[in-house]
C-alpha cells in the first residue's frame, strides 16, 4: 500500500490552536502519512460574488484537496453551542464545486474547546453538516478535548493517556476505512 494521505482541516485560524494540535498529533498517531492542512481563509460566501467572480481559487484547492486525500480529519472548536462560521463558510463554498469530493471520503472529526465537554455540540452539528457530503464518517471513539489549553505539552504533543489512547484508537479506525 502506498503511503496514504490526510488532510486536515481545522476550524480555528489561530496560529496557536488547540484544534490544529490536535490535527497534528491525530495525523502523527495515524503513522506512515502525508498530512496537509487546508487553508480556511476565503471570502464569505456570497451568490453574488460567484455569479461575478466564481469559486475562489482557496475553495477549489480545498476542494482538490479534499479529492485527492486518502481521508480527511476535521477539529472543531466551539463557539456558542456550534462550530465557527470559518468552517461553515469553507463547506459552503466547497459545495459549489462542480462534483462532490466527499463522497465516500473517510472522514474522523474531533473537537477541542476551553469548556469542560471539549466541543462535544460543535462537533455533533458539524457532523449533521457533513451527512449531505455523504462521507464515511467514522463513529467512534468520539474525540471531545475538554479544557484543551491544559492539554499540550510544550512539544504540541498530547498529554492526557485517555486522550492518547482513545485518538490512537479513532486513528486506527480512520487506517481501516483508508484500507477499504
Amino acid at each position: 500500500m502506498t503511503t496514504p494521505n490526510l488532510l486536515g482541516i481545522s476550524g480555528s485560524l489561530r496560529a496557536a490552536s488547540t484544534n490544529t494540535k490536535l490535527l497534528r498529533e491525530a495525523a502523527r498517531l495515524f503513522g506512515d502519512c502525508t498530512y496537509v492542512q487546508a487553508d480556511l481563509r476565503m471570502p464569505l460566501y456570497d451568490g453574488d460574488l460567484e455569479a461575478s467572480e466564481g469559486i475562489p481559487e482557496a475553495a477549489k484547492a480545498i476542494a482538490a484537496q479534499i479529492e485527492t486525500a486518502d481521508a480527511v480529519l476535521i477539529s472543531t472548536p466551539e463557539y456558542n453551542k456550534a462550530p465557527p462560521g470559518v468552517l461553515k463558510n469553507a463547506l459552503d463554498w466547497v459545495s459549489r464545486v462542480r462534483g462532490n469530493p466527499w463522497a465516500g471520503k473517510p472522514l474522523a472529526v474531533m473537537s477541542a474547546a476551553s469548556g469542560r465537554a471539549g466541543g462535544e455540540r460543535a462537533q455533533m452539528v458539524l457532523r449533521g453538516y457533513m451527512v449531505p457530503f455523504r462521507p464515511r464518517i467514522l463513529q467512534g471513539p468520539e474525540i471531545h478535548l475538554a479544557n484543551c489549553s491544559e492539554q499540550f505539552d510544550d512539544n504540541g504533543c498530547l498529554t492526557g493517556e485517555m486522550y492518547v489512547r482513545e485518538l490512537t484508537q479513532l486513528m486506527d479506525s480512520l487506517r481501516a476505512e483508508v484500507g477499504r
